[in-house]
C-alpha cells in the first residue's frame, strides 16, 4: 500500500501500533522498508539507475520515479506504507505518481496557515518567501544530496489532486484532528486499514509517539531528517501556531491564494 504519511509522529503511530512494541520506538530506527518508506529516497533510485544523482536528467528521473513506486510496491510480499508529498500532475509529460501500483492512500491535510511556517523553519527561509512557494502551482522542491526532487505542486494543487475525488481507497484526516484527539483519529485510520486495535493498543501507540517522545529522542540521539536549517525538526507539537506568528497581510494572502481548499476543511479564519 502506497500511503501518504509525514514522517515522525505519523509514521511513529503506524510503527508503534503494527509493532505494538513495550517501550517507543527509537525514532530513527523507523522506516527503512520493513514497513514504511519514502518514495524521494535516493537509494530506491540508485537500485535502477547507478549513476551519481546530479547526472540523470531530469526527465529521465520523471520517468525513473514510476519505476520505483513499483519496485516500492514490490519490495515486500504484503503491502508497504510509502511516503509521498507530491502531488498528483503530469510534469513534463509524465505523472508525477504511478495510482497503478497503489492499493490506496491515507492523505494527511494541515492549514497551510501552520504548513508555511514549519515549510519555512525546514527551508530556512522567510514566511513571505514560503508563502509564495506554497501558492506555486507545480512547484518543485529541488534535489538534494539524499533525495530527489519531489513535485509538490501548490498547497492547494496538492491536496485537490488527492482528495478531489471521493475513493474507497483513500482516507482523508486533520492534522488538527491527530492533535486534538489522537486516538479517534487514529483509531479511524486503523479501521480504513482492517485493522481491529483495541482501545489500550491504540492509546498506546499514541503515547509512545507523541511530541514530548519524539523531541526528547531527538535531543538525545538527533533526527536524519532534521534540515541543516533546523535547530530542531519538531518544533512544537501544536496547531494553530500561526495565530502567534503570521500578520494579518501574511494570512490574508494565504487566504486569497488557497481560499477555495481551505473552506473544504474549514481552515478559513474569521474575518478573512
Amino acid at each position: 500500500m502506497r500511503s501518504v504519511f509525514r514522517r515522525g509522529s505519523s509514521t511513529g503511530l503506524l510503527h508503534n501500533l503494527f509493532r505494538n512494541p513495550d517501550r517507543p520506538l527509537p525514532l530513527n530506527e523507523l522506516g527503512g522498508g520493513q514497513l514504511t518508506t519514502a518514495e524521494a529516497a535516493l537509494h530506491w533510485y540508485q537500485g535502477l539507475d547507478p549513476r551519481p544523482l546530479a547526472e540523470i536528467p531530469q526527465e529521465e528521473l520523471d520517468a525513473l520515479r514510476l519505476r520505483v513506486h513499483a519496485a516500492i510496491a514490490a519490495s515486500l510480499p504484503g503491502n508497504i506504507f510509502c511516503k509521498i508529498h507530491g502531488a498528483i500532475f503530469e510534469l513534463r509529460g509524465t505523472m508525477t505518481v504511478n495510482l497503478d501500483v497503489s492499493a490506496g492512500a491515507i492523505y494527511i491535510v494541515r492549514n497551510p496557515l501552520d504548513v508555511v511556517l514549519s515549510y519555512a523553519d525546514f527551508q530556512g527561509i522567510s514566511v513571505d518567501v514560503a508563502t509564495k512557494g506554497l501558492g506555486a502551482r507545480n512547484f518543485e522542491l529541488p534535489r538534494d544530496s539524499d533525495n530527489v526532487s519531489e513535485p509538490l505542486g501548490s498547497w492547494s494543487q496538492n491536496v485537490e489532486s488527492w482528495t478531489g475525488q471521493p475513493s474507497p481507497a483513500l482516507h482523508v484526516v486533520r492534522y488538527e484532528d491527530l492533535i486534538a484527539k489522537p486516538v479517534a483519529a487514529f483509531g479511524k485510520v486503523a479501521k480504513f486499514l482492517g485493522i481491529d486495535a483495541p482501545r489500550p493498543r491504540l492509546e498506546r501507540a499514541v503515547r509512545f509517539s507523541s511530541f514530548k517522545v519524539l523531541r526528547g529522542q531527538e535531543d538525545r540521539s538527533g533526527f536524519a531528517e532534521r534540515s541543516p536549517a533546523q535547530e530542531r525538526f519538531f518544533r512544537s507539537g501544536r496547531a494553530g501556531g500561526w495565530r502567534d506568528a503570521l500578520s494579518d497581510e501574511q494570512v490574508t494572502a494565504i487566504v486569497s491564494d488557497h481560499r477555495e481548499q481551505m473552506v473544504r476543511f474549514n481552515y478559513v479564519p474569521d474575518g478573512f
